[in-house]
């Protein structure tokens, strides 16, 4: 958290015009934020915090050591039949309902949830949190990429009108400005609106993408990820960083950074050695941009996993993943048999 209070959006410069060092200071923090890490309580002010309900980040652009801005994980907790209070923000942000039950007021009409529901808050949205439960807490954890509408000068949030009421017009419809067939779309997709597929990568479960054209979420890519004990995700390389979000189980993120030699074209090195980042229930993993990366479950049991990238890196030319070694068939290996 910055001195003046929360980081929105975070600067780089340089005496020079590389930026190694930025690259390097970056490339040396800590990878796995462990269960229970606050690296922002929320005492700066969350507009939906209520006495009823509990916010905390894990992972966002005030971070020291930094990391990322692309995407932000937080933590929303509501106490047993409480609520937060209603707010609003442009950028879009997705809920993974992590325990209990309840529902969401949106633009004063109601959307029910429940445990392993993915809740979409779409641009421009005014939304309010209830817990349906009166013995029990409700907990979410909110992955976002709100920087990318923070550099884009789209920074209207919180609760009011703050400029002088008697110089503007009356109200008008702000949705007009939005892609059409929006709220046509999913606002939460229920576990069984999705299916397991068994893919190069592994055994996965799409939540959200860009072929998941009936769901609300246009900037946040997310996907489960089942790993059984003994076996390894895929060897890949992409363009995008990523938040692993550990559900259960534990093991090994293996990570071969890459570095650019910029000669007569842009060319990829790869380091001969990876960095070894163990993690367990409740960790947040993080790969950084450009990075050669595979998950080894070295433990007793399946490791389930939440995997969220900012599709912005898909739109501006780097949607491909180039698979360097596949996830075995079937799903399980003798983990001594993994080329890591």
């Amino acid at each position: 958290m910055g001195e003046e209070g929360r980081v929105f959006l975070r600067g780089m410069s340089s005496s020079e015009y590389g930026l190694d060092e930025f690259r390097r200071r970056q490339r040396t923090a800590p990878r796995v934020r462990r269960k229970g890490t606050v690296t922002d309580d929320a005492s700066v002010a969350h507009s939906g915090d209520s006495s009823e309900s509990r916010t905390w980040w894990v992972l966002g652009p005030g971070d020291e050591p930094f990391l990322t801005q692309t995407l932000q994980v937080h933590f929303v907790e509501l106490f047993p039949g409480g609520s937060n209070r209603g707010h609003g923000h442009q950028n879009e942000a997705c809920f993974y309902i992590l325990e209990g039950r309840g529902y969401e007021i949106h633009a004063g009409k109601r959307y029910d949830w429940e445990k392993d529901d993915l809740v979409v808050v779409h641009n421009d949205s005014v939304h309010r949190h209830y817990n349906a439960d009166p013995d029990r807490r409700a907990l979410a954890l909110i992955m976002k990429p709100k920087s990318a509408w923070m550099y884009l000068g789209l920074i209207q949030q919180g609760r009011g009108f703050g400029a002088d009421p008697s110089a503007y017009g009356p109200p008008e419809d702000w949705s007009r400005l939005w892609t059409k067939g929006l709220e046509e779309k999913k606002k939460v997709v229920k576990p069984a609106d999705t299916r397991w597929e068994d893919t190069r990568d592994g055994r996965i479960r799409v939540l959200t993408s860009p072929r998941r054209t009936d769901v609300r979420a246009n900037a946040m890519d997310i996907y489960q990820q089942e790993i059984a004990p003994g076996s390894r995700t895929a060897k890949h390389w992409h363009m995008a960083d990523e938040a692993v979000y550990v559900m259960s189980g534990r093991g090994t993120s293996i990570q071969w950074d890459v570095e650019a030699q910029i000669g007569e074209r842009y060319e990829a090195r790869v380091a001969r050695d990876p960095s070894r980042w163990t993690f367990q229930a409740g960790d947040l993993v993080y790969v950084p941009q450009n990075t050669v990366h595979q998950i080894v479950n070295d433990g007793s049991e399946p490791i389930l996993a939440l995997v969220a990238q900012n599709r912005v890196f898909k739109l501006i030319g780097y949607d491909s993943v180039v698979h360097l070694e596949d996830a075995p068939a079937g799903g399980r290996e003798v983990v001594g048999t993994a080329r890591v």
